[in-house]
């Protein structure tokens, strides 16, 4: 038995990454709980990845422009798993010890440059500790680090290896 082709196994990630951002959209919509601004940016990632696999798949390279997206959607993820990583330190420490974010991301948006939003939001909040949601014990970030380093992995190991032969 032979795996599916590169295409196949890029769109199938790709597809896997939109749901992953619809169910984060129906813990916000139907759910109501509201994302942090690490959560935020972990959805970011998110698409990131599958854009580029979503790409990867529909383009359908040869071997060279394979590894290049490989790389870009293998970057995508490192991000998503620096972003999840430092979600889950923060969850990690003893309640009370970490200070509120703050302003809603969308207001310092308006008011910080962007550098100025991205380390506010990098040193995390009371809200980005407050743990809302678990499933098997582990909380949504912690998910996530394994989900981006699954992406991580899938990503090389889909558009390094040789191509099954056309039979």
């Amino acid at each position: 038995m032979t795996l599916p082709g590169r295409r196949s196994l890029n769109l199938l990630a790709a597809a896997f990454c939109a749901v992953l951002i619809g169910y984060a959209l129906y813990q916000q919509h139907v759910m109501h709980l509201e994302p942090c601004h690490l959560c935020i940016f972990q959805r970011v990632a998110v698409m990131a990845v599958g854009a580029v696999f979503l790409l990867a798949g529909l383009h359908h390279p040869g071997r060279v422009g394979a590894r290049v997206y490989g790389v870009l959607a293998a970057l995508a993820a490192s991000g998503g798993l620096a972003v999840a990583g430092r979600h889950v330190w923060i969850q990690l420490q003893p309640p009370g010890s970490v200070p509120a974010c703050g302003a809603p991301l969308d207001v310092l948006f308006d008011l910080l440059p962007l550098q100025e939003v991205v380390l506010k939001v990098f040193r995390g909040g009371g809200e980005c500790q407050k743990v809302d949601w678990t499933f098997l014990g582990l909380s949504m970030p912690m998910w996530l680090l394994a989900v981006f380093a699954g992406l991580l992995l899938w990503a090389l190991w889909v558009n390094f290896r040789r191509e099954p032969a056309a039979g």
